[in-house]
């Protein structure tokens, strides 16, 4: 991967001036994240814009995905990237908090959002900050989450392990339940290094899978492939 940018099947993403670049768990919740009838998405810390232009890509029902960034930098690339892709009139990009965002009810919210703690070095300033929790909380995503959603809304996520219990404690005191889980494993026999997590206020059916990356064999596991075949070049 080039650190300038990253060409998919449908669309190019450029990330020279995000502080995140275009990574594994980005691509799977682009990939992953149940669309149902969604018409309104919402993609908290869009960063590059990669998940909502994955969504663009992925759902014929769409007609608005707004990629909501903080940073300036990233909010100005992810734009670039929306009007540079297939889907201009599709995905645009917020400026702003999540905190003090306003609009419309969405039908589905996906975040990638920050996780690591204080402690951890970075090479830049706004990589510590987008992958610090202090722009961002759990606490606040589920919060706002719900103020965002329509009442039969989703909020689908990607989140370490390490963020699950405090994930579900945040999820059953704003009122939500756990209706999707896939285990991500990077290589087979390995424990789960993230969680693909589909979050609903209305209906519970918690079905779980996993997806293995990488097989003892040295190949892509077949859900993997299945998931991101459409847009990688070379799959």
């Amino acid at each position: 991967m080039s650190s300038r940018g990253f060409t998919f099947k449908q669309f190019h993403i450029n990330h020279d001036r995000c502080a995140m670049k275009v990574g594994t768990d980005g691509i799977l919740l682009g990939a992953w994240a149940p669309l149902g009838a969604a018409r309104r998405i919402l993609d908290v810390g869009t960063g590059s814009g990669l998940v909502a232009l994955m969504l663009a890509q992925r759902s014929e029902a769409a007609i608005n995905i707004v990629g909501l960034e903080l940073d300036e930098a990233a909010a100005s690339q992810a734009e670039e990237n929306a009007l540079a892709s297939p889907w201009p009139e599709k995905v645009s990009i917020a400026r702003g908090a999540l905190q003090h965002y306003s609009a419309p009810l969405f039908d589905l919210i996906v975040s990638n959002p920050p996780y690591f703690v204080h402690g951890q070095h970075f090479s830049s300033a706004a990589r510590a900050g987008a992958r610090h929790t202090v722009s961002l909380t759990l606490a606040e995503l589920f919060s706002h989450g719900r103020r965002l959603l329509a009442d039969d809304g989703n909020l689908a996520l990607v989140l370490p392990v390490q963020a699950l219990t405090e994930a579900m404690e945040q999820a059953d005191s704003n009122g939500f339940v756990l209706c999707e889980r896939a285990d991500v494993i990077t290589k087979e026999g390995k424990n789960p290094a993230r969680f693909l997590m589909l979050f609903s206020r209305v209906k519970h059916c918690e079905k779980a899978s996993d997806i293995v990356i990488n097989t003892i064999n040295n190949v892509h596991g077949d859900t993997y492939i299945r998931l991101v075949a459409p847009f990688y070049l070379k799959m």
